[in-house]
């Protein structure tokens, strides 16, 4: 008798435990992918094919992660990395006439000038929010149409092309074993993971997620808070933007359109509270891996229109929602 229920205690705790539900439902998944299809899934070629897929919405659920981290959240992340890309790309086309050899110099500048808009973007979102008090939803909102728009203008509505050739050599090459957007991926990630965890300033975003009027008490400044918090997102939707213009080679207002349900689902599954206040980059990488896996299965099975995919996101979004919810009030009640 007190061996079952010391076992429902240890269960009971791992499901108390984001990280390690993550690391069971990893675990789970993988298992499930490999009965249902196993020569399939657990073939080399289709791990490659996964590793390079997920490092561009895996950034931007990152991103995404961070603002809901501060209880706001952000839907122009996609159309921030399609925009921060577009201008690179127009960068490339002013400063290098020419799609053959070279070119590797102003490549290499339009990814930092990428960046720069991607971080300008973020902070025009911190700015609404916090200096005018527009809330996270609505003022991302906005600026989704604004990015999108902009995206447009600049684009005349079609696609950017002609890039030279390097562009596409930089982000399909391989690091190793490894496509270099899963190093990118993973260095991004262990960076903003230790923003989150380590500094200051990841303390001061679960503490004003948790309570923002508090933190004013406290003597912490918000609008540094979540104006910092936004331009690190539009950073890393940037870096999302630099890998689709270097896959695709070329850049467009709504590549990745659908990104933006799947990279929130990802965040919720991480652990990242919708509320604010609590989250980890480790559980969002995990829950990275879980909807790559899981995307992978999907596509294995022919008979399933891909229009169904948003469908499956949007359920399993509100079920785990629904579950995270039930965890967090059962933890409630035990304390």
């Amino acid at each position: 008798m007190s061996n079952g229920t010391t076992s429902k205690k240890s269960f009971s705790s791992i499901l108390d435990n984001s990280s390690a539900r993550m690391v069971l439902l990893f675990v789970a998944v993988f298992v499930i992918c490999s009965l249902l299809q196993g020569k399939k899934f657990l073939a080399p070629d289709n791990f490659l094919a996964m590793f390079r897929q997920f490092p561009e919405y895996g950034l931007l659920a990152i991103g995404i992660g961070m603002a809901l981290i501060i209880g706001g959240i952000d839907l122009s992340a996609v159309y921030l990395a399609n925009l921060s890309s577009i201008v690179a790309g127009l960068f490339v086309h002013r400063f290098y006439q020419g799609t053959g050899e070279g070119g590797t110099g102003i490549v290499l500048l339009s990814f930092l000038v990428a960046l720069v808009i991607g971080a300008i973007g973020g902070i025009l979102n911190g700015v609404l929010i916090s200096g005018f008090g527009i809330p996270a939803m609505l003022a991302t909102l906005g600026t989704q149409s604004l990015f999108w728009g902009l995206g447009v203008v600049l684009t005349g509505g079609s696609t950017l092309s002609g890039f030279p050739k390097v562009l596409g050599t930089m982000i399909n090459k391989k690091f190793g074993l490894f496509p270099i957007t899963i190093v990118i991926f993973a260095v991004a990630a262990v960076i903003t993971g230790i923003i989150v965890q380590k500094t200051k300033l990841g303390r001061e975003m679960k503490m004003y997620g948790t309570n923002s009027r508090a933190t004013v008490y406290s003597g912490l400044n918000n609008f540094k808070i979540v104006v910092s918090t936004h331009m690190i997102s539009g950073m890393l939707a940037a870096l999302s933007g630099i890998i689709m213009w270097g896959r695709y080679s070329s850049a467009k207002a709504d590549t990745g359109s659908t990104y933006t349900m799947q990279a929130i689902l990802i965040a919720v599954l991480g652990g990242v509270s919708p509320l604010g206040g609590s989250g980890s980059v480790t559980g969002i990488v995990l829950a990275v891996l879980i909807i790559q896996m899981l995307s992978s299965l999907l596509n294995m099975f022919t008979f399933i229109p891909s229009a169904c995919r948003q469908i499956v996101w949007g359920g399993l979004l509100l079920v785990v929602m629904i579950l995270n919810y039930y965890l967090d009030a059962r933890k409630k009640n035990r304390h």
